[in-house]
């Protein structure tokens, strides 16, 4: 009977009142509310890139594509340097995210030591760099003065390291490879550089894809760089060649002396390349973000929670 009694009880504490339900209907439906907000722009943005650009440029679209047309997308790829752009594109990505996350990993792995000498005074060096810069023209003076003007390296080693990033790394080991981890490594004769390939990077999965995320992105919506230190189209990266096909479109549109019908319908055509050059140059990166969200969850609350 006392059994039945403490089920009883717990059953009714566990009961729901009024004011929980109405809570939680109105968390949901903010949420919902919220995703709706977040999602639509780039949902109209893929369907306005399929629709007839007369539609688009009226207003009349709103849930789905209308006059359903490939214009804007065979605009984009008549160009044939697109390919090239992509090509140089995943090229820097593969390899400036590699160069990144290996100079971030063992400079925070650096830092989170507490036996490396002059770390905290490197990391207040580090940290002012943050607030302070040389600015553009010093810095095209160094790349110059280091033979990176046109070179390839150049836009793979500019942008891959962050004083944030290290400091993010930096913080993430602290939190999750305890000393007494590095002491029973070193009593069983585990050297430093076996430490860190052997034990720290397995155990940093999540941070890892977080870096491997942020700089990703960094070097794949990445042009200024190439308009800075590129001079040969042949290595120019995707973002450039856009730009190049939007700008060219855009002025064509705005000649004077065109046919008045052809102009309408360049100007209208000019809105729907707009669209698919935001598609074209944003689908591969989020079709990676999938497969390395469940890490990026974890590794990006890295310090969040204390104790």
């Amino acid at each position: 009977m006392r059994a039945v009694g403490i089920k009883q009880n717990r059953r009714v504490r566990m009961k729901r009142t009024w004011n929980d339900r109405l809570f939680d209907f109105l968390c949901n439906l903010f949420l919902i509310l919220f995703v709706i907000i977040v999602f639509y722009p780039i949902y109209f943005v893929v369907v306005a890139s399929f629709s007839d650009p007369s539609y688009v440029n009226s207003g009349k679209l709103l849930l789905y594509p209308q006059g359903a047309t490939l214009a804007g997308y065979i605009e984009v790829f008549r160009d044939k340097r697109i390919l090239i752009g992509y090509g140089n594109t995943i090229f820097y990505t593969i390899f400036g995210t590699l160069f990144g996350v290996a100079v971030i990993m063992m400079a925070g792995f650096g830092f989170s030591r507490k036996d490396v000498p002059g770390s905290s005074i490197l990391m207040k060096l580090f940290v002012f760099t943050m607030f302070f810069g040389g600015g553009m023209i010093p810095g095209y003076m160094v790349v110059r003065d280091l033979g990176l003007l046109n070179n390839r390296l150049a836009l793979i080693i500019l942008g891959s390291v962050s004083v944030y990033n290290i400091i993010v790394v930096r913080s993430f080991l602290l939190s999750n490879i305890p000393e007494e981890l590095t002491d029973a490594a070193r009593i069983d004769g585990c050297g430093i550089g076996k430490f860190f390939f052997w034990i720290v990077l397995p155990l940093s999965k999540a941070i890892i894809a977080v870096m491997v995320m942020y700089i990703a992105v960094g070097h794949w919506n990445s042009y200024f760089s190439a308009m800075m230190y590129m001079s040969d189209s042949n290595k120019y990266p995707l973002q450039m060649f856009l730009r190049e096909i939007l700008f060219a479109t855009s002025t064509a549109a705005g000649e004077t002396d065109l046919d008045p019908e052809l102009l309408k319908e360049m100007q209208n055509l000019v809105q729907v390349i707009r669209y698919s050059v935001i598609v074209v140059s944003t689908a591969p990166i989020i079709c990676v973000y999938p497969f390395l969200q469940k890490y990026f969850m974890k590794g990006v609350m890295v310090g969040s929670i204390k104790g």
